[in-house]
């Protein structure tokens, strides 16, 4: 059943980001699918941020419940769709899922991510490196070719990509000591790079493909792992949850010949800066 309505697709929304964009685009009159881990509020955890906590579990709030009731407040429709980029299968079925009961979307924000606690160059197995490729680069192309061509039918949309500083900034330190580990850096860096492919080969049929960079957002997940001081002590500045969604939500209402958003096809837009400048 397809739907006359605007439609979004926000991946890993139970909290942090993909929560508060699923708002924005909410508040803006789109009906937001979203997908999450956690189904029920109370459920949630995440483990440790380094391979040196192994088996450490940290419970966390938010879930599709929550975040199904957070945006059927505003007056629109939720739909909650469990996946997992661990699961191979996810990606399909929560599009299949969504094409069936309400159709294309016209907003895909990929902003789900497979944490792989971050481990030292020597300490990596390369188990969790191809996890980590798996699961946050590999799955994420799933989930976009698997809607790309219902997207171009519908008459096109914009996809949304949240990429990380990781991806091209060498890290301040090891992990655990205000660095990041290879495994989540190198599948950022491939991610990042889905924008540029799909720009080149869909743009002149109404798809236009964005790279968004949050900064550094103390989520509820990174204050639950800690260690998010000794980040901020190497000089990266607390960045505000809401600036990617106020973003996004703006280049879904930018026309497909905006200039100005046009003129950041091909870039990493900076969300906090341009955030702070949007009315």
């Amino acid at each position: 059943m397809t739907s006359p309505r605007r439609i979004a697709l926000v991946t890993g929304a139970s909290r942090g980001i993909g929560r508060s964009t699923a708002l924005a685009l909410a508040g803006d009159g789109f009906d937001v699918a979203f997908t999450a881990r956690t189904v029920t509020e109370g459920e949630g955890s995440v483990p440790g941020r380094t391979t040196r906590e192994a088996g450490v579990l940290h419970s966390v709030p938010g879930s599709l419940d929550s975040t199904t009731a957070a945006i059927q407040a505003l007056g629109v429709r939720a739909l909650p769709l469990r996946m997992d980029l661990a699961d191979p299968a996810g990606p399909a079925a929560v599009a299949d899922l969504l094409l069936e009961q309400w159709g294309a979307p016209t907003v895909l924000v990929n902003n789900a991510v497979h944490h792989v606690p971050h481990a030292r160059f020597l300490e990596l197995d390369l188990g969790d490196l191809r996890d980590s490729l798996e699961s946050n680069l590999v799955r994420q192309v799933a989930l976009v070719q698997a809607l790309l061509p219902a997207m171009v039918a519908a008459g096109g949309g914009i996809v949304a990509n949240m990429c990380s500083g990781s991806a091209s900034i060498d890290p301040p330190g090891p992990p655990g000591e205000g660095g990041w580990g290879l495994a989540y850096a190198a599948a950022k860096a491939g991610f990042g790079r889905i924008a540029g492919a799909v720009n080149a080969e869909f743009r002149d049929q109404g798809i236009r493909a964005f790279n968004l960079e949050p900064g550094f957002v103390v989520t509820e997940s990174g204050r639950a792992r800690g260690g998010t001081d000794q980040i901020e002590a190497r000089g990266f500045t607390g960045a505000p949850v809401e600036a990617s969604g106020r973003v996004i939500a703006w280049l879904a209402r930018s026309g497909r010949d905006d200039p100005e958003a046009n003129a950041l096809l091909g870039t990493v837009i900076d969300a906090p800066r341009l955030s702070a400048r949007l009315p």
